[in-house]
């Protein structure tokens, strides 16, 4: 049994909390992050520390992801998350042209992915992408998306692979 909500969040200075009766808003020098709060969770502000507690016994499982939702929001408006892609691949390449990427896979037309809003890219080489913001599921959800179009296949190792995957190739068939 997992005792995460047990473990209250700690509020660094820079941040402000704002608790209503459905909602909790996060503060902080990179932006500002709102979650609507379960059914059955209390959330308490004690100082410079949050405190989720279960109303009633069946909010078990949704104290601790509510008290791991609001963990990443504090840490995204002081830190802020990124994610990084490497194109593997002969003529694979990316450019940023505004907020949307335009991305040469080995397809007969280039891919062309907008960014959602509140996610920036970065390309220090035309192989790599870096993909920042302070909401940590759409950074992850917009470099699943971008990975989705090419994934790494199994024989060569090429298409779009996070940077720290380590793809396994596959021995090729045998004469």
């Amino acid at each position: 049994m997992s005792r995460i909500a047990n473990s209250p969040v700690a509020l660094p200075d820079k941040v402000e909390v704002t608790l209503n009766a459905d909602q909790i808003t996060v503060k902080g020098p990179l932006g500002t992050l709102t979650q609507p709060l379960a059914d059955g969770v209390s959330v308490e502000k004690d100082g410079n520390k949050l405190l989720f507690k279960m109303l009633k016994p069946e909010a078990h499982a949704m104290s601790g992801t509510l008290r791991a939702l609001v963990a990443n929001m504090v840490k995204g408006v002081t830190q802020g998350f990124e994610r990084k892609l490497t194109l593997v691949g002969v003529g694979f390449r990316a450019q940023l042209a505004g907020d949307a990427l335009n991305l040469s896979l080995g397809f007969s037309h280039p891919v062309i992915h907008k960014l959602p809003a509140g996610v920036k890219a970065e390309m220090p080489q035309p192989t790599e992408i870096i993909i920042k913001g302070i909401d940590k599921q759409k950074v992850g959800l917009c470099a699943a998306n971008i990975r989705a179009y090419r994934p790494p296949e199994p024989y060569k190792g090429k298409g779009v692979r996070y940077a720290e995957e380590r793809v396994i190739l596959k021995e090729t068939k045998k004469k």
